[in-house]
């Protein structure tokens, strides 16, 4: 048995991951960077639609934040296999820290207008073409592949507990003393990750780099097409990601019209849907089965969640019901991602989780500023039900080609794949 091995075994099972010492430096730094991303979050997302008071504004600021992984997210994967993903993920870190600062400044000193948010939200999207698939191919670095399941499920219950704590600060900050506090919060929670990153050594784990050469995107799109399991995968990937994970620009609406609240009132249902989620992932994180067929599942929970906070009479009730979705959502999040990984070679994992974040994040330019033109035509209610009627519709159209992967033998090119389902 090797020395991380051993040291993997100390914890707990759920924690098992954290027995490796570069995947502990790894998340106690994300642990404290992703508050100050919430907080951020729910900030811009409050400022724009007090400079507007429109929610396809709310939409299209948040949009442009990942129209370059639209545009440019492939190419980022294949690039974040040929460099070294620590460095990268520094560089994108410190990128991001910059930009959190320009932010506070203009929104401090009362110079802030709406396509200044807007530049600084697209520049933003710039990093996230090499962060995402980087954070995420890294995970495999400092980590097991039989590990890969319960280390993805941390990563997602510290990012959810960012998601429930950063909002409910983020709520009360801006209304004491205003959204720029908030931007410099976040700038500030940059220095612990990069420290942590800076920390880790990977020489022993370090992953064979792709060779330089054309049509390395076109190779991990075939990689992923031509396996049935992962084709699905994406698939219900897109449909969930591109109508149903809209919150930003669907709960500030919800929150300010439908329940007549304010900022406190967004961050509450915001904390909602992280508090599911971290009920989501430590379920997630002690689990050892990850299947197509639990995926699946878990796109359909989704569905159903969507439509109960579309039909919810009272704010205590559309709570509840936006954590059941948290729950759904992470879970689906979380296999979609494992799935990936598991069934995906080593030295093609930048590039599969650059496709999963091009389908994931990617479709954000187009599908929030279509969720916030319904909301802004029919309600809150309104896109909730569109995001339920996708799910379930998307769920539905897989369910024949997962049926028959389950029903016969695995299709995997990776032996841990198989070890997993």
């Amino acid at each position: 048995m090797s020395e991380s091995e051993s040291r993997s075994g100390r914890w707990p099972w759920a924690l098992r991951s954290l027995g490796h010492r570069n995947y502990r430096l790894f998340i106690t730094g994300h642990s404290v960077s992703t508050i100050g991303t919430w907080m951020q979050r729910v900030a811009q997302d409050w400022l724009v639609l007090d400079l507007t008071g429109d929610a396809v504004d709310v939409g299209v600021a948040a949009a442009l934040q990942f129209l370059p992984v639209l545009l440019f997210g492939l190419w980022g994967g294949a690039v974040v296999d040929r460099w070294d993903r620590r460095k990268v993920i520094i560089c994108t870190q410190a990128a991001s820290l910059v930009l959190a600062v320009a932010l506070a400044a203009v929104v401090l000193t009362g110079a802030v207008e709406l396509w200044m948010v807007f530049g600084l939200s697209l520049a933003l999207g710039f990093v996230t073409v090499f962060d995402n698939p980087a954070r995420h191919a890294f995970v495999a670095e400092v980590t097991r592949p039989q590990d890969y399941v319960n280390a993805q499920a941390l990563a997602s219950t510290v990012h959810n507990l960012g998601r429930l704590v950063g909002p409910a600060v983020a709520g009360t900050l801006i209304a004491v003393a205003g959204a720029g506090w908030a931007f410099a919060i976040n700038a500030a929670s940059f220095v612990p990750v990069i420290w942590g990153l800076l920390l880790i050594d990977t020489r022993s784990s370090a992953t064979e780099r792709a060779e330089r050469r054309p049509g390395r995107v076109r190779d991990g799109l075939a990689y992923v097409f031509s396996h049935a399991e992962l084709r699905a995968c994406m698939i219900l990937v897109a449909a969930i990601a591109l109508f149903g994970q809209n919150f930003r620009a669907v709960l500030p609406v919800l929150a300010k019209e439908t329940f007549h609240g304010d900022s406190q009132t967004y961050g509450w249902l915001t904390s909602a849907l992280g508090i599911g989620a971290v009920i989501g992932a430590l379920g997630t994180a002690a689990t050892e089965r990850v299947s197509s067929w639990r995926l699946l599942l878990a796109g359909f929970a989704f569905g159903v969640a969507n439509a109960l906070v579309a039909v919810s009479p009272w704010l205590w009730v559309a709570m509840c019901a936006v954590l059941v979705m948290g729950i759904a959502n992470l879970a689906f999040n979380t296999l979609s991602k494992t799935l990936l990984q598991l069934g995906t070679e080593p030295s093609m994992h930048g590039r599969v989780m650059a496709l999963h974040g091009f389908v994931f994040l990617g479709t954000t330019p187009l599908g929030m500023p279509l969720i916030g033109w319904i909301c802004d035509q029919w309600g809150a209610r309104a896109g909730m039900a569109v995001a339920s009627v996708t799910a379930i519709c998307a769920a539905t159209l897989v369910a024949p080609t997962l049926r028959r992967l389950r029903a016969g033998p695995a299709q995997s090119p990776d032996p841990a794949a198989s070890a997993q389902s």
